[in-house]
């Protein structure tokens, strides 16, 4: 099985997580991480969804999100055609033997500490999963104390964006009428 992500514009809602995440629990997906935030129009929600599974599967997630009301727009993030990235912030023991070698593993990963006390360091690192996993690997030795990962985000690299077809005039038009007469 191969992991992939996909990522959705959907209405900045209540209630529109949970109609997501409840499409994934009903097939029996199992979701990997799951980041929600704000877009560039505060009416919409960019969502993005990392998921492990085969050609089937894949296929199954997008047209099913697709079926969903409040999901206006959804797209598999192909790897060669974007830009992926993740946030981890992890705090490992810390003491005058092992502080060199972490210092060392945070300057080759290029990482920042972003909190530093006698027993412990938090080390924040962003960058693909793989360059997150493979820090981990090399602090795990040392003692991690505690961790904790944004999940993925992506975009499309060049001149594409996710919401050219969502803010395209009259696909916009044809989708919220009722809300600019609901507004006044």
């Amino acid at each position: 099985m191969e992991k992939f992500e996909i990522a959705c514009i959907v209405d900045n809602q209540f209630g529109v997580l949970t109609r997501v995440a409840s499409m994934f629990t009903r097939r029996g997906f199992n979701i990997n991480s799951l980041t929600v935030g704000a877009t560039e129009n505060p009416k919409f929600s960019r969502v993005t969804i990392s998921v492990n599974g085969d050609e089937k599967i894949r296929s199954q997630c997008i047209k099913q999100l697709r079926k969903l009301y409040n999901v206006k727009y959804v797209q598999e993030m192909k790897p060669e055609n974007c830009v992926t990235r993740e946030l981890a912030l992890i705090k490992l023991k810390n003491n005058s033997e092992t502080r060199p070698e972490i210092v060392s593993a945070v300057d080759i990963f290029r990482c920042k500490i972003v909190d530093f006390s006698p027993n412990t360091l938090c080390v924040e690192i962003t960058g693909e999963s793989s360059k997150i996993d493979a820090f981990l690997t090399i602090v795990e030795p040392y003692g991690i104390l505690e961790m904790c990962r944004t999940g993925v985000v992506a975009v499309q690299r060049g001149c594409h964006y996710l919401t050219d077809e969502v803010l395209d005039e009259s696909a916009f038009m044809e989708t919220h009428v009722g809300d600019i007469f609901d507004e006044r």
